[in-house]
C-alpha cells in the first residue's frame, strides 16, 4: 500500500513529507494507522544527527551515514491487520506505541526490568526486529529506516508486535500519543527512578514537555515543594499549572530558594531534564541535592560530552545517589495503561500539555516552534488535513 510520511534523508537536512510503500505486516507485527504523533526533542537530536557517530567514522568502516529514515518514536493509532501469530491484538483495536520494545523473556523482562529488554536496546538499528528486513520502501525503491522500530511521523506503518500496548478504545487517541514516551520516561523519573515520597522536596531541571512529566510525577507522589528551573518564562509559568510550586530561571537562583525553603538541607530528589544535558547541568544537581539524596539524569546528553567531573569528596562523604534512566525506568506492558488510569481519573493532566496541534505537512514548522521553545508539546495530529 502506499502511505504519506516525514522522511529525513540526511543529518541537517528538513523533513521530507512525501509518500511511500509499505508492506504488509510478517509473522509478529501490526499495520498500524497512525491517529496521533508527539514531537520529541530526540527526533530533532536524530534530524541533526546528535544520535551517530561520525560521519568519518562510519565513512572508515564501509558503512553509509545515513538511511533514508522515517521520524517518529511517540504515536498512536489503531490496528488495522495483524501478521502471522500476533494473538494480543486485533484488527480496530487502539493502541500506543512503546519506543523499547519488549521481548517478555530476556533476563532484563523476567525480572520485571522492560525498559532495559534486550530486544529493545535495539531501536535505532535499521530494520524490523523481527527478522532485520525493511517494511518501509521509498517510491525510487530505496529501504526507509523507522526511527525506533516505530517511525509514527507517517499515516501508516508496521511495527513488531512487542512495541505496542493497547489502550481502552474510549481513551482519546490523541492524548494518548504522549503515553508512548513523554510521560512515562519523565514521571517515571521522578516516581520510579528517584522514588519521591510524601512529603519530599524535589527540584525538576528543564520544564519543557519532558520536565513537565516529571514535575506531575513528584506532584502525584506526593512531594510538597517542587522547584521548575527553566531559563525560558512560558515554560516556568507553565510549569506551574501541573504542580510546580516554585521556579527559578538558572539552577544558580534555584539554589538559593531550594536552601530557603529547606534550611540549607537542600531537595531530596533532582531531576535534570534539559533538551541536552551538559556538564554544567550534571555539576549544579548534585549542588541542590541534599545528604543521602538522588540525582537523576533522564534525556539525551551533549553528543560532545564523554565524561563529567564530580566532587569526589562532596559525593561520598554526603552519600548522593547520581543515576540514569530510560523511559523512566517504566515497564510499558503495565506504566502505560497505568498511566491512563491516571489520566482518566484526573490526576495526570494531559490536554493541558499540548500546546498545539499541527498537520504531518507542518512538520518543520512545528520543530521550529519547539526549538523556539514555544511548545510544552506539540502533536501531529492526522485528522488535519
Amino acid at each position: 500500500m502506499r502511505s504519506r510520511a516525514a522522511i529525513l534523508y540526511g543529518y541537517g537536512h528538513p523533513w521530507t513529507v512525501e509518500e511511500f510503500e509499505l508492506d504488509p505486516p510478517r509473522a509478529g507485527e501490526v499495520l498500524l494507522q497512525l491517529s496521533a504523533t508527539g514531537l520529541c526533542h530526540s527526533d530533532e537530536h536524530i534530524r541533526r544527527g546528535n544520535l551517530a557517530p561520525p560521519p568519518e567514522t562510519l565513512r572508515s568502516f564501509g558503512l553509509p551515514t545515513m538511511s533514508p529514515t522515517i521520524g517518529g518514536h511517540e504515536g498512536s493509532g489503531v490496528v488495522l491487520e495483524v501478521g502471522e501469530g500476533v494473538t494480543r491484538f486485533a484488527p480496530g483495536d487502539h493502541v500506543v506505541t512503546s519506543f523499547i520494545a519488549v521481548c517478555g523473556q530476556c533476563r532484563w523482562c523476567a525480572t520485571g526490568m522492560e525498559y532495559l529488554c534486550d530486544t529493545g536496546y535495539g531501536t535505532l538499528a535499521p530494520g524490523m526486529p523481527t527478522d532485520g528486513t525493511f517494511r518501509h520502501h521509498s517510491l525510487d525503491g530505496r529501504d526507509l529506516g523507522h526511527v525506533s522500530k516505530i517511525g509514527p511521523f507517517a499515516e501508516h506503518t508496521v511495527v513488531s508486535a512487542d512495541s505496542l500496548v493497547k489502550i481502552d478504545q474510549t481513551f482519546p487517541l490523541v492524548p494518548a500519543a504522549l503515553l508512548a514516551c513523554a510521560i512515562p520516561t519523565r514521571y517515571g523519573s521522578a516516581a520510579r527512578r528517584a522514588q519521591v515520597r510524601g512529603g519530599d522536596i524535589a527540584v525538576v531541571i528543564g520544564a519543557g514537555g519532558i520536565g513537565t512529566a516529571a514535575i506531575q510525577g513528584a506532584r502525584i507522589q506526593g512531594a510538597t515543594r517542587i522547584i521548575a528551573v527553566d531559563p525560558v518564562e512560558f515554560e516556568r509559568k507553565s510549569a506551574l499549572t501541573f504542580g510546580a510550586t516554585h521556579t527559578a530561571a538558572t539552577t544558580d537562583e534555584a539554589v538559593e530558594t531550594v536552601r530557603e525553603l529547606t534550611r540549607g538541607v537542600m531537595a531530596d530528589v533532582v531531576v535534570v531534564s534539559p533538551a541536552t544535558i551538559g556538564p554544567a547541568d550534571v555539576a549544579a544537581a548534585l549542588s541542590l541535592t541534599r545528604k543521602g539524596g538522588t540525582c537523576v539524569l533522564t534525556g539525551l546528553p551533549d553528543p560532545a560530552m564523554h565524561s563529567i567531573a564530580v566532587g569526589l569528596q562532596d559525593f561520598v562523604l554526603m552519600n548522593k545517589t547520581l543515576c540514569g534512566t530510560v523511559f523512566g525506568s517504566c515497564n510499558p506492558k503495565s506504566d502505560i495503561p497505568l498511566l491512563a488510569t491516571m489520566y482518566q481519573s484526573g490526576q495526570l493532566l494531559l490536554d493541558a500539555m499540548i500546546t498545539k496541534r499541527y498537520s504531518l505537512h507542518s512538520i518543520n514548522d512545528a520543530y521550529a516552534d519547539l526549538v523556539a521553545g514555544e511548545l510544552i508539546r506539540g502533536v501531529i495530529d492526522f485528522s488535519l488535513s
